[in-house]
């Protein structure tokens, strides 16, 4: 059974593997802070519908409560450790909304489905949940374990020991750009994404965390960080791995991965 996969813009998608639903870092608002979304409609209410929603850290473009309020009672939401304690508005919520929050550090794994688990990873990325507050969780990825094995990387940097952490995937789901004119550290461009799946060496992968939002009154700066990512990592991914399948979806699409 091939896995599928929903790109709902920035680093939201849906995995569905198994008859599994897994949805990564929802963010449903039409403007956050001095962000707006530019590109792509909001989604749908079927986006919310999830067995298990994943957070890769604690930056609120990923740790979204708004969007989190979203999913159905009842639905399991996996955060890193120390998200409750940093974000006390997250408990409040899990409780009101009865949301079960497992908290994880890398390589622990939870079972969300009948053969479909979810393991976490390393990332290198700030995830604190303000540009100067503490460290107390640490930013992860997820690789999603049922017929086929899908990394989901979150938000992170270039590092040597990638692959290895990692493991073997099938598919990769990787950021290419972000939000703003210009990435800082821990992120990959679509240059450094494609050297990453070099060494993850997927049978397929897909591009996401750009061309979606962007700051309100900076559309004229560098606008090629915003529409460019996709493409350029489909060409950078031809030459450094001309063996993996990328599909570039548009916000909505879904894809069917072998």
């Amino acid at each position: 059974m091939p896995v599928e996969i929903t790109w709902w813009g920035h680093a939201a998608c849906t995995v569905e593997d198994s008859g599994v639903r897994v949805l990564t870092d929802p963010l449903f608002a039409r403007r956050l802070a001095h962000l707006r979304r530019r590109r792509g409609a909001l989604p749908p209410p079927e986006a919310a519908r999830a067995d298990v929603a994943v957070v890769s850290h604690l930056h609120a473009d990923h740790l979204h409560l708004p969007s989190l309020a979203r999913l159905a009672p009842g639905t399991r939401l996996v955060v890193p450790r120390g998200a409750r304690q940093a974000v006390p508005q997250l408990g409040r919520l899990a409780a009101v909304r009865s949301l079960t929050v497992t908290e994880v550090v890398p390589g622990d794994e939870v079972g969300v489905g009948p053969g479909v688990t979810v393991r976490a990873v390393s990332a290198r990325h700030d995830g604190r949940r303000l540009p100067f507050g503490p460290h107390l969780a640490p930013a992860l990825g997820y690789v999603v374990e049922g017929t086929r094995r899908t990394y989901f990387a979150g938000d992170t940097g270039l590092f040597a020991s990638m692959a290895e952490e990692v493991g073997p995937v099938d598919v990769a789901l990787l950021p290419v750009g972000g939000w703003g004119p210009y990435l800082g550290p821990g992120h990959l461009d679509a240059g450094r994404a494609a050297r990453a799946l070099a060494s993850l060496a997927p049978a397929a992968a897909v591009p996401v965390h750009y061309g979606t939002y962007w700051p309100i009154g900076l559309d004229a700066v560098r606008p090629h960080e915003f529409h460019a990512p996709g493409e350029e990592f489909l060409r950078h991914a031809g030459r450094l791995a001309p063996k993996v399948a990328v599909r570039v979806p548009r916000h909505g699409d879904r894809v069917r991965l072998p």
